[in-house]
């Protein structure tokens, strides 16, 4: 007897119960939080930079997925591959044998990463962080890894132990032995390097988290400092690979900079199957593996599936032929010039920043006094209400989504689909303008919601 099985049927049946059900079963917080802000929207279908809603309504995404989507929604070279090797009938995770797509994938990958020699494939960025922190310790025989301070590596444990923000860790200690220091501060770097017990250092080359890039200098002075201490350095290039800020890793924008390990996934997915990957040094892969009986000391039930190197290899095959990397600072740099024009015109745009098609755009105090006394009466019921008045009506009134860059920061980040385009350019800056110059009025219904923020974090203390 044959079963059936019809997703459309099903989905036709019960989508629209989509909040009921999330609400019962999984997290109860989330559906909340989207009631509460108005962000409870019914998305019917996706594709590149755009969602549709039942009415034919187009939305922009500002977001990507948080950066999974780097090609847009369903390519149609990725979902190709996806169909291919679902139709091929691999023999796949035998776990006892050498399947070709998994080499390939790495040669491929290996040859936009210069210095490194060998890949490790898992299923998400926190585990490629949680194989560079464990293949670090191991390499280096020390136990500490330095991090930066407002980091964010994951939530696993591991890569917990390694995040900058209380609100993630709180209430999950005890965690991993490691130290937070400033990004940017070398003395803070070598004053720990000095102990004799850090295996490495991880640090974003541009944060997500308020979008703060490197000082110029830095990664390459880390980089000799930890190495003169027999200590290396991991770029956790998960959001910021991979074309997202203009060159393929953010780490190669300053030239003598070589980090021993580089952990990727999201945009490497194509939106599809999850993928993560962590790139290291040949020396370090051997001493993890250096012997038969450590064949399989670290490893993941479904690392390296046949479906998701597909999607990798053509992931990266799109970017290569039509050419992602360099549309991304075209259309980066357009985006961003733009947004800097603004400063002069709005007082509560106080700067702009990022790189590529990853953007902070910042708010700070007003000089107004009417628009001063507003702004001050939001911080004191909770930092970052700003940034939240100005994403809500972004997607309410002009259908564009963003997200603020972090709890009680005044930062909106930009992480659209790397396939961004001039239009989608002229729509956000029409869009956001639009909310500044309702912002800048001094009433209306951008206030009216604040006033409404205020009440309930006020109610939250």
């Amino acid at each position: 007897m044959t079963s059936e099985f019809d997703l459309g049927a099903l989905l036709a049946e019960r989508g629209a119960e989509r909040y009921e059900l999330h609400t019962r079963y999984l997290n109860p917080q989330l559906p909340r939080m989207l009631h509460t802000i108005g962000f409870d929207k019914v998305y019917e279908r996706a594709e590149g930079a755009h969602f549709f809603d039942a009415d034919g309504n187009d939305y922009l995404d500002m977001l990507a997925g948080f950066g999974v989507m780097g090609l847009g929604r369903h390519h149609p070279v990725v979902r190709k591959a996806l169909h291919d090797v679902v139709d091929l009938d691999l023999a796949d995770l035998t776990r006892f044998d050498c399947q070709p797509l998994p080499g390939l994938l790495a040669e491929r990958l290996l040859t936009h990463s210069p210095h490194l020699d060998r890949v490790f494939f898992g299923n998400s960025g926190t585990e490629a962080v949680e194989t560079a922190l464990k293949f670090a310790r191991y390499a280096t025989g020390r136990p500490r890894v330095l991090y930066c301070e407002h980091a964010f590596h994951g939530l696993t444990t591991g890569s917990l132990s390694v995040n900058g923000e209380s609100g993630f860790r709180d209430g999950f200690a005890p965690l991993l032995p490691d130290t937070a220091v400033p990004l940017g501060d070398l003395d803070a770097l070598a004053r720990e390097l000095r102990k004799g017990d850090v295996a490495a250092l991880i640090v974003e080359p541009i944060q997500g988290k308020g979008v703060h890039e490197a000082p110029p200098g830095y990664l390459r002075e880390a980089q000799e400092l930890l190495h003169k201490h027999k200590a290396l350095l991991i770029a956790d290039e998960v959001q910021t690979g991979l074309g997202r800020t203009g060159d393929f890793y953010a780490y190669q924008h300053e030239d003598g900079v070589e980090p021993d390990l580089v952990c990727v996934a999201k945009a490497l997915s194509g939106g599809y199957v999850p993928v993560g990957a962590t790139l290291g040094k040949d020396w370090i892969f051997k001493k993890v593996y250096s012997s038969m009986d450590r064949v399989l000391v670290h490893s993941a039930s479904f690392g390296a599936n046949a479906q998701a190197m597909a999607c990798g290899l053509a992931v990266l095959s799109v970017m290569e032929n039509e050419q992602i990397v360099a549309g991304v600072r075209t259309t980066g740099e357009l985006l961003r010039s733009r947004l800097t024009e603004l400063i002069d015109t709005y007082e509560l745009l106080s700067d702009v920043r990022g790189r590529g098609l990853m953007i902070g755009i910042e708010f700070g105090k007003p000089s107004s006094l009417k628009l001063r006394s507003r702004w001050a009466m939001l911080q004191a019921a909770r930092k970052g209400l700003f940034a939240q008045m100005v994403v809500v009506p972004l997607l309410q009134r002009h259908r564009i989504l963003t997200q603020v860059s972090g709890d009680h920061l005044e930062v909106i980040k930009l992480i659209p689909p790397l396939v961004f385009g001039e239009a989608d350019v002229d729509r956000f800056i029409e869009g956001f303008a639009a909310v500044m110059d309702d912002a800048h009025s001094g009433g209306g219904l951008m206030w009216d919601f604040g006033r409404t923020l205020i009440k309930q974090a006020v109610a939250n203390r």
